[in-house]
């Protein structure tokens, strides 16, 4: 499993994420993460989850299938980072993938389910990369980053959002 990155080993931007981390086994954590979001969304209402803490933000609908789309693309540049490839990788516009995604028309638990299968997806290709392939390094979104932070993004970028739907939409919801 991947130590903590250095902070030379991500770009500035991706700092918040990597410092929500605790320490510990990064498989473990993202185990962990996955019951509590899977607990989370099945206690919450069709209804619920439309909520939005504020006309400019998401609903709690769009935050999961943000979580879900993010997750996607972070463990595709895992995959190829960790695997040595040093093609560059374009960085995405996550209002764009929420807007085209159309997400809630969608029954949360389909929702739910693709983060599900999203997740497990991740756990595998991290349990699976070879312990030298952490150190690897490449080019996504213009920036150079190492598989070990990755999968560092990977989990503090959900234990963010995760934090947002308890702290601002719920504690406002109910």
């Amino acid at each position: 499993m991947p130590q903590r990155p250095l902070a030379s080993e991500y770009p500035e931007y991706y700092k918040p994420y990597v410092n929500l981390v605790p320490e510990g086994d990064l498989l473990t954590l993202l185990k962990e993460t996955l019951v509590k979001t899977i607990e989370l969304f099945e206690s919450l209402s069709e209804e619920d989850v439309l909520f939005r803490y504020a006309d400019n933000k998401w609903s709690i609908k769009e935050v999961l299938g943000h979580m879900a789309d993010t997750e996607r693309i972070m463990s595709y540049r895992l995959l190829r980072v960790g695997r040595g490839d040093q093609t560059a990788l374009a960085g995405f516009d996550e209002n764009d993938y929420v807007n085209g995604s159309q997400i809630n028309k969608l029954p949360i638990k389909n929702i739910l389910e693709d983060f599900i299968a999203t997740r497990k997806a991740t756990l595998t290709l991290i349990q699976n990369l070879p312990d030298e392939a952490w150190a690897n390094s490449g080019f996504a979104n213009n920036t150079e980053v190492t598989a070990r932070a990755i999968g560092y993004i990977i989990a503090g970028h959900a234990l963010h959002h995760f934090n947002i739907i308890t702290e601002k939409y719920l504690s406002l919801l109910k």
